[in-house]
């Protein structure tokens, strides 16, 4: 099935959500907001892939060094004992959400620490920010970026082709990178640090997907594709001389320097009519692989051709596995065999019925075999097992006919990769997971090669909503694009299938009845069929409603408290109400057309609804709803709110932009005011969770900016204060769907990502059992932070933190932020934490109890440069600690 990345953050950019602004500080210069005041530990809810993986990059020197790039959802490193994907670019931050797309990734094989990664997510409007390469010189722990002067497009048409970065393999001080939209090629010569165009690169491309959109999506120019260098022509310490580039061009795809990139000729002889998705060169056996497609993928491909090319006599010849005419893809994934050079293995990306191809050449492209044939039509001879026991939703839960198998072998298989140490492993990426085998070899002898996803670690899913059930066997349901969503019964492992019957490409929305939890609706959107389905035993078993007429798209729906009717907001046609379960719906009176619905999680007749900054009410269930007199809320339709359960009328609404009004409002009168919190500068989600400990009101959590800060926070007493409880290592660009508490495990937080999945996180204090204490003290506090020693590039430090208070702390967790990039080396007599500037010093367990009016105190060893400047604010729970 072919599934569109059509994403959340779109729609926000569309309304203005994430315009960048300079962090706002209160009229005293100092925050208003306990930043680091908790330790919060952040996990996925394990869905195992979910998304399509365009790029996989094996490092050349280093065994086991294995990297994979995803169209919205960051890079990764793969932990070779382990066998599972450690994320790379969590760290990426709000206002540069677009560059969680990685359009290109290059491991250095000279500096096998070094990685770089070409990022940025839209080269049109959708994305503001202009694209950068990042560069690290740990593995991808950490990174420092170059700003770039024009866009790239990780989730744009022709993101599969590549690698558009590449490193000199000769000397690694060299790197070139393939612009979009007729920009033209460029080069770094000093590791990245600063980039410049190469005038003399003749040909931007100019193939477009299509030309008459006017979007900027697909009529932009795919532009420079493909870089890569022959290093038989280069010396350790010298520059390569001969670099092949492919063009978004069907006339002159492939372009050569011989002088390491001072002048470039068109290759002659080379095959017109189509683009070069891939140039992978064999220089020991002196050829240039190219797999052709008519088009620029992922999704679209017709026709394709693979050709080698002879790097000593400029020789062409067509070595495509099937005659032209017998194609409907083009050939995309192309590798080569580095232990044995004479085996080449292409795709067919573009071959979604019945299935994708695989084939495979050990002679050089001379003969080829494929991965699957028909015996007698439409039965089907696999050279492969599959196994999704890991991640068995990969089935879809579909049962086609044959020649079509599930589960498929792949789709959008732009990807594939021959381990350079172990002629054995292989892996590739699809749209939806990716896949590998450790027995590839056995394809020649005769035998079966077994399939199986190796994912773990990599979560790519977008998220539009969640929702977490007081009771019941769901801890967790998710709506999620492309795959639908889950019910999680268990974080810790993949469900067996995503919701089905029906089973929506995309949901919208979902709710439960605060008081049935076991009532449960979700929305979605589906080519054909119905876009709605209920579930009565907790989203283990569901079963389709009826569309009204008109309805085009999911939209969004409410249950009532006690499940005994719905709301619905469908795309397409006007507000809906039903009692029962959706066979036959009545139109809502008094709302308008694409308003947002939730309902009160108490009274069953009453629901809510927002469009355009009016709210709205209904008291008959949804009959009919009035606008109530509530001003100053946001005028545009960016906007998520949430009914407090157990209690009547009590409405959290979050959103706005950053040209009119954008914050946090709260109403305790069933929407008829709302008041604004002053202590919020921008909020665009809201949620609830279990109180805390001593506590009457549930707990707050929000996707927000507070103290001129971004951020996930936290509040126990109704928004009077708010704690920060990710860090800058934990950031997830674009978090502006949807966030909810646990309400049964205090401070455990579901967020909705753009691609790197649902993001849970946990408390120190918290526990499975929906118990759990808060460890972060809320008396009063000093902090003596005195250097005992220094040296040149390191120092020794002591801190006494005192309980100034009235009573005992049972636990403390101390935040403070270096201002000159100092690191810890060593702590002592407390754990520590630290991500960039900020650290987190948390008790031992032999020294969590810390009286009224005593003290406790730990030492460490860090390093500096430059200066080393005391740090001067200290945060300890929800309270700022004085500084001695």
């Amino acid at each position: 099935m072919r599934r569109t990345r059509i994403l959340t953050a779109v729609l926000a950019l569309a309304a203005g959500l994430l315009a960048g602004t300079p962090p706002a500080l209160a009229a005293d210069g100092t925050p208003q907001v306990a930043f680091a005041a908790d330790t919060y530990t952040w996990k996925n809810a394990r869905i195992d892939g979910g998304g399509f993986v365009p790029g996989i990059v094996f490092n050349r020197s280093e065994k086991n060094l294995v990297y994979a790039r995803t169209d919205i959802g960051g890079a990764y490193r793969r932990q070779g004992s382990s066998k599972t994907w450690t994320p790379l670019l969590d760290s990426v931050g709000w206002n540069d959400w677009g560059h969680t797309g990685v359009v290109s990734l290059a491991s250095d094989s000279v500096d096998p620490d070094k990685v770089y990664a070409a990022v940025g997510t839209y080269t049109n409007s959708w994305d503001p920010g202009n694209g950068a390469v990042l560069r690290s010189t740990d593995r991808g722990a950490d990174w420092q970026k170059a700003d770039l002067p024009f866009k790239l497009g990780g989730n744009m048409p022709g993101r599969g082709m590549g690698e558009r970065l590449a490193i000199d393999p000769n000397k690694d001080s060299v790197l070139y990178l393939g612009a979009p939209s007729g920009k033209g090629l460029w080069r770094s010569t000093d590791s990245g640090a600063t980039w410049s165009q190469v005038t003399s690169f003749p040909n931007p491309g100019d193939y477009q997907q299509d030309p008459s959109d006017s979007s900027g999506y697909a009529d932009d120019n795919q532009g420079i594709v493909w870089v890569t260098f022959d290093e038989s022509t280069g010396t350790a310490g010298n520059a390569t001389q001969t670099i092949y580039v492919g063009v978004a061009d069907k006339d002159d795809a492939v372009y050569r320097s011989t002088d390491a990139g001072a002048t470039w000729t068109r290759l002659p002889g080379q095959p017109t009519g189509y683009l070069a998705h891939k140039g992978v060169l064999d220089a020991q056996n002196g050829y240039l692989y190219l797999a052709y497609s008519d088009k620029g993928g992922p999704y679209d491909g017709d026709k394709g051709q693979l050709w080698r090319y002879a790097t000593a006599t400029g020789t062409w010849t067509d070595i495509s596995p099937v005659a032209e005419a017998d194609t409907y893809y083009g050939f995309s994934g192309l590798t080569v065999d580095r232990q044995h050079p004479g085996t080449v293995m292409a795709t067919a990306y573009s071959s979604w019925w019945p299935d994708t191809q695989i084939f495979r050449s050990t002679d050089s492209g001379a003969t080829w075999t494929k991965a699957w044939d028909y015996t007698s039509y439409p039965n089907r001879s696999n050279r492969y097992t599959i196994d999704v026991s890991s991640s068995p939703w990969l089935t879809f839960g579909a049962n086609p006919s044959p020649p079509e198998q599930i589960p498929k072998l792949g789709w959008m298989t732009e990807s594939l990769e021959i381990d350079p140490f172990d002629s054995s492993r292989m892996m590739y990426g699809t749209g939806a997971t990716l896949y590998g085998t450790e027995n590839l070899t056995d394809w020649d002898s005769g035998g079966r090669f077994t399939v199986k996803p190796m994912v773990q670690g990599l979560e790519e899913t977008a998220v539009d909503d969640l929702a977490s059930p007081p009771s019941g066997g769901a801890q967790l349901f998710s709506a999620l694009g492309d795959i639908g969503g889950f019910r999680h019964t268990d974080l810790t492992k993949v469900p067996s299938m995503m919701y089905t019957s029906p089973t929506f490409t995309t949901t919208t929305a979902l709710d439960f009845a605060e008081t049935d939890p076991d009532t449960v609706v979700r929305v979605g959107n589906l080519d054909s069929g119905p876009h709605i389905a209920f579930s009565t035993d907790n989203g283990a078993n569901w079963f389709a409603g009826t569309d009204p007429s008109g309805v085009s798209g999911g939209g969004t729906v409410a249950a009532a408290s006690d499940g005994s009717r719905f709301v619905w907001s469908p795309a397409g046609t006007g507000v809906q109400y039903t009692t029962g379960f959706g066979s036959s719906w009545s139109a809502s009176n008094g709302i308008p057309s694409g308003a947002i619905v939730e309902s009160d999680r108490v009274d069953p007749n009453t629901f809510y609804g927002f469009k355009s900054g009016k709210f709205y009410v209904s008291t008959d269930g949804g009959a009919t709803f009035a606008a109530s007199s509530a001003s100053g809320l946001p005028s545009g339709d960016s906007v998520r709110f949430k009914a407090l359960p157990g209690t009547r009328g009590d409405v959290w609404l979050a959103g706005g932009a950053t040209d009119g009004a954008y914050g946090l409002w709260h109403s305790t009168d069933g929407g008829a005011s709302f008041t604004k919190l002053s202590n919020v500068d921008q909020a665009d989600t809201v949620g609830f969770g279990k109180a805390a400990p001593g506590a009457s009101y549930q707990t707050l959590y929000t996707s927000a900016r507070i103290g001129g800060v971004r951020g996930i926070f936290r509040s126990t007493d109704q928004g009077a204060t708010w704690t920060r409880i990710n860090d800058d290592a934990h950031q997830w660009g674009w978090t502006g769907a949807a966030i909810t508490g646990d309400p049964r495990i205090y401070g455990r937080v579901y967020v909705s990502t753009n691609g790197r999945g649902v993001v849970y996180g946990d408390t120190s204090g918290g526990d499975d059992s929906g118990g759990g204490t808060d460890p972060a003290p809320h008396g009063a506090c000093t902090v003596t932070y005195k250097i005992t020693n220094q040296w040149s590039g390191g120092f020794q430090a002591d801190v006494q933190l005192s309980n100034t208070g009235s009573t005992t702390w049972n636990g403390w967790s101390l935040g403070w932020s270096f201002g000159d990039g100092q690191k810890i080396t060593q702590l002592w007599n407390a754990d520590h934490t630290q991500s960039g500037p900020a650290v987190t010093a948390k008790n031992l367990s032999w020294n969590a109890g810390v009286a009224a009016g005593s003290s406790v105190g730990f030492g460490f060893t860090g390093s500096w440069s430059g200066s080393n400047t005391k740090p001067t604010a200290f945060r300890l729970g929800d309270r700022t600690c004085t500084a001695a």
